[in-house]
């Protein structure tokens, strides 16, 4: 994963007076980055390291390793609301909070609770704040499940990815699929909510076994569903061994048939998509931390490499965890570098961002001819509430959508 270019970052971590307006009324989220894996696989370019990459005998620096790193994260924590007070931003209940890697999971369940539990003390949890992990199906147990569920946890998601093992094999994947309904009848029986993690179009993968991945995870009977088509990232394993010709790469038309299969089997199990690559049981069950992101409401990233947003301002940490936690214990920012977007690029995001969801986007808000020509192209209908929304054709050329729309 490479990082953005942008502007330097204060090392106080403050922020441009602009993003004060308006804070009142926008959500605010925190995500939790946790960079840590047991193994890298070859398709991920997101910010992971083993523990072989990190290991430095001896070393003292709180955060570098996984035994300390959940120190720095609750002192990023204490460093973000100490630097939104000096921006002159309210201070707001937290509604969702996201843990996300690496394997968060790979942390004791004591140390997902001490970072929740530094957010609950520092900002405080609405009532019904949705709390979710990550996880590996072979990094939980039922104990740890019962630990996170008793520290404030509601929801868990599962990388499952596809329950082919030829097909995991090629995603270097090592968990055992035959292994995920007993993680998923954990969770549930330590009562949170689950939601399952897909990918379609490795090479290798066909249809039928996309199928058969389509079937596991429906009779799983998951709250919740992601499926993502698989995007071959420069710098990744995979990436090389396309680039020699040992594996396919994956293609358009192999990946929209794979699109409108889930779709349909999807629907036929009764989950209504609710964002191009998200499918939920209920309005209740959709990952409301992710649409926060394409509402573009605000949320503060803590941990290497995390991303962050408040009022038309972004940032992103520095990636390595060593670098990130000798910034956090000299107690400056650990942000690499922001972005103040400006009214153009605000709207080109909330033009991408929205039409990506089942709401739609405001017809009153885009251009009238581009709006005729979608809906008369297929792309897109006009509802009763005079909101664009994307068909099913639509949502497969959705950045042609976007480019027509800006």
């Amino acid at each position: 994963m490479r990082l953005p270019d942008g502007e330097d970052a204060p090392s106080d971590g403050t922020l441009p007076s602009a993003v004060v307006q308006g804070a009142a009324e926008r959500a605010f989220g925190v995500y939790l980055h946790v960079p840590f894996c047991a193994v890298r696989c070859g398709y991920c370019d997101f910010n992971t390291y083993t523990a072989l990459e990190l290991a430095r005998p001896g070393e003292q620096l709180v955060g570098a390793s996984q035994d300390t790193y959940a120190q720095a994260a609750c002192a990023e924590i204490a460093f973000a609301d100490a630097a939104l007070r000096a921006s002159g931003v309210p201070r707001r209940t937290v509604e969702t909070v996201f843990v996300g890697g690496g394997t968060p999971t790979l942390l004791p369940a004591a140390d997902l609770a001490a970072m929740l539990q530094a957010v609950r003390d520092t900002w405080g949890l609405t009532p019904d704040a949705e709390v979710t992990t990550e996880a590996n199906p072979d990094s939980v147990t039922p104990d740890a499940l019962r630990a996170l569920a008793r520290a404030g946890f509601t929801r868990i998601s599962f990388g499952m990815q596809s329950a082919v093992p030829h097909v995991l094999a090629t995603l270097d994947r090592t968990h055992d699929p035959e292994r995920v309904p007993d993680a998923v009848r954990w969770a549930r029986e330590a009562g949170l909510g689950v939601s399952v993690d897909l990918i379609y179009g490795t090479p290798g993968e066909s249809l039928a076994d996309w199928a058969t991945s389509l079937a596991a995870a429906v009779a799983l009977e998951p709250d919740h569903v992601s499926a993502y088509a698989l995007t071959v990232e420069e710098g990744t394993a995979l990436h090389r061994r396309v680039a020699r010709g040992e594996l396919p790469a994956p293609t358009d038309d192999d990946e929209a048939a794979k699109y409108e299969l889930a779709d349909a089997v999807l629907a036929g199990a009764g989950y209504d998509w609710y964002e191009i690559s998200n499918w939920a049981r209920t309005p209740a069950d959709r990952c409301r931390h992710n649409v926060a992101y394409w509402r573009n409401q605000d949320w503060w990233g803590i941990g290497p490499g995390a991303h962050s947003h408040v009022g038309g301002t972004r940032w992103w940490n520095i990636k390595h965890p060593r670098a990130y936690a000798a910034r956090i214990a000299a107690g400056v920012s650990p942000a690499a570098a922001r972005e103040v977007l400006d009214g153009e690029a605000r709207l080109l995001e909330d033009v991408l961002l929205g039409t990506r969801l089942v709401e739609g986007y405001p017809v009153s808000a885009l251009s009238r001819q581009a709006v005729e020509g979608l809906v008369a192209d297929g792309l897109a209908v006009r509802t009763d509430a005079d909101r664009l929304v994307l068909t099913l054709r639509g949502r497969l050329l959705a950045d042609t959508v976007v480019h027509r729309l800006t």
